[in-house]
């Protein structure tokens, strides 16, 4: 079993059951032009394309923009999910007989979630779930000029492919609009080391960076036997190799472990990601980031502070500890609530424009 990395008995494949009534809509989603003359896909279908639970579209990888309208002749509340459990669209309101517009962009790649992990099934999937959730009409179209957020981390950053686990990373695409994507590249289990060794990582992600994408880069949970210098080598590397495609980087501290010492507070090596050769994660990243002029997000200080302020009950939730009795790894709850301190702080930090960042 790999560090970081749960077995297989405890982490079950397949995607949550939702419920969702479909009503008749209009909707056409086409491939691009070049997929099409090249892989012989055709225009796929909209409305038609979807179950009462889910939609399918038949489209090569690539990033696509989503438009649904939502509502029906009941009050409804509606969420879109899709691919590898990410969550696309926020639980929605509709008062009865009103229909109300969405947009987002998704990524779509195989693997469809982590690098290492299962292909997934070809093409675009969404879920439509919610309290009360009505789907009355999808269209899908190549996504023209949007900008990437490319994610370079660990199982606490990745696309989990089954309950109860889930990634920050894998709740982010939620907050954004149309025009900005997710592209989680985060594999469990991974260091520093690791994720600049394996060609399956980091030389598959670096191509594909392009001008102008951020690439968010989140590794310190595995880099258990990683010394300073290595370490601090490693995080100046993915720095450099993001900047050389034209990319711009932005170190993030990681999630702390929920690990109390007996004062409440979190303030032990366990907690704070100090390996046992005492090294300082977040301290070298703060440091390297410092050095090298690159945007930071301090998630490390940001989860240390909303764990403590709920205290060693009120934070169970965020973590797997009722289900696994596991303090690192995070449940759907506790991903959304750090993927709104990153949509937090890439709005702080002007790394994103306002008006594609969706209010948490």
């Amino acid at each position: 079993m790999r560090p970081g990395r749960p077995g297989p008995a405890s982490r079950p494949l397949g995607r949550a059951a939702v419920t969702a009534a479909v009503a008749p809509a209009i909707g056409l989603s086409a491939v691009p032009a070049q997929a099409q003359q090249h892989t012989g896909h055709r225009p796929s279908p909209g409305i038609e394309n979807c179950t009462a639970t889910a939609c399918h579209f038949d489209l090569p990888p690539g990033t696509y923009d989503v438009r649904v309208t939502l509502g029906g002749e009941e009050a409804s509340s509606t969420a879109i999910g899709g691919e590898t459990r990410r969550a696309l669209l926020p639980e929605t309101a509709a008062p009865a007989g009103e229909r109300i517009v969405r947009s987002f962009t998704v990524n779509v790649r195989t693997p469809e979630g982590e690098p290492l992990g299962a292909e997934g099934t070809p093409g675009l999937d969404l879920t439509v779930g919610g309290a009360a959730p009505a789907l009355s009409g999808i269209r899908v179209g190549p996504a023209r000029n949007a900008r990437q957020i490319l994610l370079v981390g660990d199982s606490t950053v990745c696309d989990q492919p089954g309950a109860p686990y889930a990634g920050w990373g894998q709740q982010l695409p939620q907050y954004l609009r149309k025009g900005l994507s997710v592209a989680n590249y985060a594999d469990s289990g991974e260091s520093t080391v690791s994720y600049l060794g394996n060609p399956l990582l980091w030389d598959t992600v670096g191509p594909l960076i392009r001008r102008g994408d951020l690439v968010l880069i989140q590794l310190a949970h595995n880099d258990k036997t990683t010394d300073g210098a290595t370490y601090r080598a490693n995080l100046e590397t993915l720095v450099a190799g993001v900047r050389e495609r034209g990319g711009r980087p932005v170190l993030v501290t990681p999630i702390v472990r929920r690990w109390f010492s007996a004062d409440g507070t979190l303030n032990n090596t366990t907690a704070l990601l100090v390996n046992g050769l005492g090294v300082d994660h977040p301290a070298v990243i703060r440091s390297v980031a410092a050095d090298r002029d690159v945007p930071l997000i301090d998630l490390t200080a940001r989860t240390k502070a909303l764990v403590e302020a709920l205290g060693v009950e009120g934070s169970e939730a965020l973590y797997l500890y009722n289900e696994k009795r596991d303090n690192t790894h995070t449940s759907v709850h506790g991903a959304t609530v750090y993927a709104d301190l990153v949509r937090e702080e890439l709005v702080d930090l002007h790394l994103v424009p306002e008006g594609k960042v969706g209010v948490g």
